[in-house]
C-alpha cells in the first residue's frame, strides 16, 4: 500500500466504528464483518473477497495501538485538507518547518519530534526517504483460518490439525524470482524497492517501485513457477493448540505462525476463528455450564437426592429440598468450564418438574386421594387478588 493510499483510506469507516472507538469495539466490529465477508463463506464472490481484504487491512492498523496512533497522527497531518497550522500560527502560516519534519528533530514548535519518516516507517516496515535507504526485511503476511470444535473440545481445550495456504519463498528459485538464482538490482529504485513521488511544497513521499514491485530486484530470467515474483503458493498442515474455554466466534492469535517473511523479516501471525458445536445436554453461560434435570412431582414436593451428569466426569448428587418449585436453579461448584487461572466455574442445574402422560391405576388412585385431601386449597387465589388490586 502506498503512502497516499494509507493517508486517504478511512479505516474507521471501513469497520463502521467512530474515531474514539475502544479496542473492544474495534475487535467486535472486525469479527462481525470478517465472518460476513470471509472468502470461505462467499466462494467465487470477488467483491466479498476484496471487502474482506479491506476489513483485514483496517483491523491490522486499528487493532494495533502503536499503528493506530501513527495512523491518527498521519491523518491529522495530511488528511482532509493537508497540513494544519499549529496553535499560535498567524496569518495562515505554519509554526513548524517542513524540513524539520523530514529531517528528524523538530526545531520549530508543533512538529513531530521523530520525523515523518518515523510515523510511516513503523507502519510500512521501511525507513525514511533519504538516498541511503536500503531494501528492508519484509514481514510475512498474516493468515486467517477457521476451525470447528465440539462442545467438549472447546471447554477442555484441544490440539487440532490445520491446513493452511499462504505465499512463501518459491522453492524452485530459492525466493530470488530468477530461475538461475541471479536477479539483478533494479535500476529504477537502485535496490531500495521504493521511489520518491513529489507532492509539491518542497517535500516528497515514497511508493513501492513499479518496476520491481517493491522487491528491489529484477529477474533477468523469470522463474516459471512464480513468474519472477519470488513467492509461490504453498500448503502446509500444522498442529494448533486451542486453549480451554474458548467461545464460539473467538479469534485466536498465534504469533509467528503465519507466512514466512522476506529478506530475513519475521513471519506473520496466524489468526484462528473458532466455531463451537452444540451439546445435546449441556449449555454454557460464561465460565459456568448449564444443564436441565427432570424430577418427579414427589421429588419436588417431598425433597430427595438427585443424580446430575457432569461434562466428562462422574455424576454428582444434589440434595433437593422439600417444596422445590419448577425452574429453580441449583449449583454444583467446580463442575463448570476451566478459567484462565486454572480453576473451574460451576454447573448450574435447573429443575424441571415432569408431569407424567400415562398413569398406572395405583398412581391415579394416589393422585385422586391427594386431590381430595387438598380440595380446599386454591393455588390461583393470590393471582386473582393481585389482578383486582392492579
Amino acid at each position: 500500500m502506498s503512502t497516499k493510499d494509507f493517508i486517504e483510506k478511512d479505516y474507521y469507516k471501513v469497520l463502521g466504528v467512530p474515531k474514539d472507538a475502544t479496542e473492544a469495539e474495534i475487535k467486535k466490529a472486525y469479527r462481525k464483518l470478517a465472518r460476513e465477508f470471509h472468502p470461505d463463506a462467499n466462494k467465487g464472490n470477488a467483491k466479498a473477497e476484496e471487502r474482506f481484504k479491506e476489513i483485514s487491512e483496517a483491523n491490522d492498523v486499528l487493532g494495533d495501538p502503536k499503528k493506530r496512533k501513527e495512523y491518527d497522527e498521519a491523518r491529522t497531518l495530511f488528511g482532509n485538507g493537508g497540513f494544519r497550522p499549529g496553535p499560535g500560527a498567524g496569518g495562515g502560516s505554519f509554526n513548524f518547518d517542513l524540513g524539520d519534519l523530514f529531517g528528524g528533530g523538530a526545531q520549530g514548535g508543533g512538529g513531530f519530534g521523530g520525523g515523518l519518516g518515523d510515523v510511516f516507517g513503523g507502519l510500512f516496515n521501511r525507513g525514511g526517504t533519504g538516498a541511503g535507504t536500503r531494501t528492508q526485511p519484509r514481514r510475512g503476511q498474516d493468515i486467517e483460518s477457521e476451525v470447528t470444535l465440539s462442545f467438549t473440545e472447546a471447554i477442555e481445550g484441544a490440539t487440532v490439525p490445520l491446513r493452511m495456504s499462504s505465499q512463501q519463498p518459491c522453492k524452485a528459485c530459492s525466493g530470488t524470482g530468477d530461475k538461475n538464482g541471479t536477479p539483478r538490482v533494479c535500476p529504477t529504485c537502485v535496490g531500495t524497492g521504493q521511489v520518491a513521488r513529489g507532492s509539491g511544497g518542497g517535500f516528497s513521499l515514497t511508493d513501492p517501485c513499479p518496476d520491481c514491485k517493491g522487491r528491489g530486484l529484477i529477474a533477468e530470467n523469470p522463474c516459471e513457477v512464480c513468474n519472477g515474483s519470488g513467492r509461490a503458493k504453498s500448503s502446509r498442515t500444522m498442529q494448533v493448540r486451542i486453549p480451554a474455554a474458548v467461545n464460539d466466534g473467538q479469534r485466536i492469535r498465534l504469533r509467528g505462525k503465519g507466512a514466512p517473511g522476506e529478506r530475513g523479516g519475521p513471519a506473520g501471525d496466524l489468526y484462528v476463528v473458532v466455531h463451537v458445536g452444540e451439546h445435546p445436554v449441556f449449555g454454557r453461560k460464561g465460565d459456568n455450564l448449564t444443564v436441565t434435570v427432570p424430577v418427579t412431582y414427589p421429588e419436588a414436593a417431598l425433597g430427595g437426592d438427585v443424580r446430575v451428569p457432569t461434562l466428562g466426569g462422574p455424576p454428582v448428587t444434589l440434595k433437593l429440598p422439600p417444596g422445590t418449585p419448577n425452574g429453580r436453579t441449583m449449583r454444583a461448584r467446580g463442575k463448570g468450564a476451566v478459567r484462565k487461572d486454572g480453576t473451574r466455574g460451576d454447573l448450574l442445574v435447573t429443575v424441571e418438574v415432569r408431569v407424567p402422560k400415562d398413569l398406572s391405576g395405583k398412581a391415579r388412585d394416589a393422585l385422586e386421594a391427594y386431590r381430595e385431601a387438598t380440595a380446599g386449597e386454591d393455588p390461583r387465589a393470590e393471582l386473582f387478588e393481585a389482578a383486582k388490586g392492579a
